[in-house]
């Protein structure tokens, strides 16, 4: 029931979080314009619009979907409710990937836990491969690609967001993968692409990758 999130309140709200759909390549996400919202089993069904993104293995099937309910009548707002993103689904080792559409062996990768966040560093990085997690703890638990050999893992600054990603650090370490931290300088990637700006958030992740990687991400960008 969901379509391309094209010219859509998805496609506002995101552009109003300074993301480009087109930039950072969303074919995994889409427009549903009557999703059904429920805040417990008991209460009525109320319905939104949302912002959808699929959630898939590593062969690429879907597994599950994430929803981003969005306020009809403020653009570039989430809907008034106590728990606007939720995600449904088997989740477990899925993630939301962006820019990882061929068959192509994987060296470099970035992974995070929300979707904005992902979303900010691919328009900065829109050559990396990413994936969101969706979570503190499906990001620890997210597969790799075997023939990954450096992960860097966007740090969320909140306790149990360290925790996912030091145990998906561990588990990398543990295959053999490199691993590389990128830390934002304010409160998460988003708020840096809004306040600070691509150029600056460019400088930022210049001096946080390897300059391998910062001449064929961030320069090609």
């Amino acid at each position: 029931m969901s379509r391309p999130i094209g010219g859509t309140l998805a496609d506002a709200y995101l552009r109003h979080r300074g993301i480009d759909p087109v930039v950072v390549d969303a074919d995994a996400l889409r427009f549903h314009p009557r999703c059904y919202y429920r805040e417990n089993d008991e209460a009525p069904t109320r319905i939104f619009p949302a912002l959808i993104a699929a959630a898939t293995d590593r062969a690429g099937r879907v597994t599950g979907v994430h929803r981003t309910w969005l306020d009809p009548h403020h653009i570039g707002e989430k809907a008034p409710v106590s728990s606007p993103r939720r995600a449904m689904g088997d989740l477990l080792g899925s993630g939301v990937r962006f820019g990882m559409h061929t068959d192509a062996p994987l060296s470099v990768l970035a992974a995070g836990e929300g979707l904005e966040t992902i979303m900010s560093l691919r328009m900065v990085m829109p050559g990396m491969p990413m994936i969101a997690g969706l979570s503190a703890n499906h990001l620890a638990a997210l597969l790799l690609p075997s023939s990954l050999g450096r992960l860097y893992i966007a740090v969320d600054a909140d306790p149990a967001g360290r925790r996912g990603m030091e145990r998906l650090s561990r588990r990398a370490r543990d295959s053999g993968i490199e691993v590389l931290t990128l830390s934002p300088r304010l409160g998460d990637f988003n708020e840096d692409l809004r306040r600070i700006g691509p150029v600056q958030l460019r400088g930022s992740l210049r001096d946080q990758l390897l300059p391998q990687d910062a001449l064929r991400f961030l320069l090609a960008a």
